[in-house]
């Protein structure tokens, strides 16, 4: 298949957060499938390294004349091929800016329906106009869209109301991805001309927000909500876990589009992420000061003890060392360890957090070091070694995010043999085996252990309610796990780290999403 991705950021280009990482790994998998694959991302200038960046990338010098926001604008499009892959940069003067990808100090930039809109207009333009000549040549209309969250949301939309009824990608499909259904890219309503979507097609994408969410009483709440419209007029939709996939269905977890999405459930899928193996490698990592396998397990205790006296900790093989690494905001949950910590600190473990965010977390975690010196480190701020060593050094990670719609920190520690203790929800539940006491630990050691038949010992924690008690609950039974049972704590480490995390095992299972979306008839929106 000729498969065509769109997304507001690619890593190691751009990135923000997990949606990069999928952008970046899973087409370079579906190429090693046999597919031909491109990612269509901007072209951001943000920073002095910005050029050393786009270093590899040329100059297409194909220019395409976009039809929105009152008149014809123009972009560009830089190409680099990367094992196999064909990214496309689009270039706008509205992509080169000082601040991040979608905001600066002063908040969420104050165009950014403007410059995804441009973004969905050149992607859709794209497998037409650019010529790849030693690469294959054109890519044509027989593809398969993937459109990526609300900022790539408006090519469904645009493929449906603009290209179809001409005749244009009468055999292309679109597919809406959701990495978070938190962000739609709701606009107020009198902001529709500037989408260049046909006025016909105003009712996909027009959207009411509930009274109690509208700004006072004469507000009626319209908007035009570009998520909405994806999910409206794609062939398919998917988001990336099973959990997620059910949990966008409900009101606790729709975030208003649960309706439109249970309409649609017919055609909703989950596949949960991979992970890159190679980036991720007890056995090569370069930030760790030791390597070690699932078979020797010796150099996992060195980078603990490497890790506890790089932070100033008490070097102890005996203790329980728990981690966390995340964003300090309301979806991580970092709160839930905050309301938790007296309990935690009344256990005999170590405790250090990497993250960044709301300035009273922050905070916290400067008083809970100088509190519980012996016990507790907090690094604000964030850095990638750190977290490897954080990840390897570790004997547990907590997870308390409120919703995680996949989660990679997780696969990443029990990659590492690091075993997780997570919140019940979206694609942690998904990808975290929850302790089995009854499971045959000498079984998972052997490599014969039936996991469809309850024999795996599980690959970390589960807690249902999101409170400090459950949260301890767990905390508890972990560090009896660890100190009471070595053989029980090494299965389960095993049963981690044996699992296929590949970016590879999730490719096969969008595969089969890409073949539904081409047995379908189009859906007509």
């Amino acid at each position: 298949m000729q498969i065509v991705f769109v997304s507001s950021e690619v890593a190691p280009w751009s990135k923000t957060g997990g949606l990069a990482d999928v952008c970046g790994s899973l087409p370079q998998a579906l190429v090693a499938r046999g597919h031909r694959v491109m990612v269509i991302a901007p072209k951001y200038q943000n920073g002095s390294k910005s050029d050393v960046l786009y270093e590899g990338a040329f100059d297409t010098c194909v220019k395409a004349k976009l039809g929105c926001f009152g008149g014809e604008q123009e972009v560009g499009y830089f190409h680099q091929m990367k094992n196999g892959v064909d990214y496309v940069f689009v270039d706008h003067p509205s992509f080169h800016r000082k601040g991040g990808l979608y905001g600066d100090s002063y908040g969420v930039y104050g165009d950014n329906q403007f410059r995804f809109t441009l973004l969905s207009h050149a992607a859709c333009e794209a497998p037409l106009q650019l010529p790849f000549a030693e690469c294959g040549g054109y890519y044509g209309q027989d593809v398969v869209f993937v459109a990526n969250d609300w900022h790539a949301g408006l090519v469904p939309t645009l493929v449906a109301s603009k290209y179809r009824p001409h005749g244009v990608y009468k055999d292309a499909r679109t597919i809406c991805a959701i990495h978070n259904i938190l962000h739609q890219g709701a606009e107020p309503s009198t902001t529709f001309p500037n989408l260049g979507v046909p006025n016909e097609w105003y009712g996909a994408l027009e959207y009411q927000y509930p009274e109690h969410m509208r700004a006072h009483e004469l507000d009626e709440g319209r908007v035009v909500n570009i998520l909405k419209g994806a999910i409206a007029t794609s062939d398919r939709v998917l988001t990336v876990s099973q959990g997620y996939a059910y949990e966008i269905t409900t009101p606790e977890g729709g975030q208003g589009m649960e309706g439109l999405l249970l309409s649609r459930q017919n055609r909703l899928d989950g596949i949960a992420n991979g992970i890159d193996m190679d980036e991720w490698n007890p056995e090569a990592d370069a930030d760790c000061a030791a390597a070690f396998t699932v078979t020797d397990m010796s150099g996992k205790l060195e980078c603990k003890r490497a890790l506890q006296k790089e932070l100033g900790l008490p070097q102890r093989d005996d203790v329980p060392l728990m981690g966390f690494i995340g964003r300090l905001d309301w979806q991580k949950g970092p709160d839930l360890l905050q309301n938790a910590l007296h309990d935690m600190m009344r256990e005999d473990v170590q405790v250090v957090m990497l993250g960044s965010g709301l300035p009273e977390l922050e905070d916290f975690m400067r008083w809970a070091e100088s509190t519980y010196p012996d016990k507790f480190r907090g690094w604000v701020g964030f850095s990638v070694p750190m977290a490897h060593r954080i990840t390897a050094g570790c004997d547990i990670l907590l997870m308390p995010s409120r919703f995680e719609p996949c989660g990679l920190n997780q696969l990443y520690a029990m990659r590492y043999g690091t075993l997780p203790i997570a919140h019940a929800t979206g694609g942690l539940k998904d990808t975290i085996t929850a302790y089995n006491a009854f499971g045959d630990a000498d079984k998972v050691l052997a490599g014969t252990a039936d996991y469809n038949q309850g024999e795996g010992v599980g690959t970390g924690w589960l807690f249902k309610d999101m409170n400090a008690d459950a949260l301890m609950w767990a905390v508890r039974s972990a560090c009896d796990v660890y100190r009471s049972e070595p053989k029980m704590w090494r299965a389960m480490q095993t049963q981690a780290m044996t699992q296929d995390l590949s970016w590879d095992n999730a490719a096969t299972k969008w595969e089969k999403v890409f073949e539904w979306s081409k047995i379908d008839p189009p859906h007509c929106g």
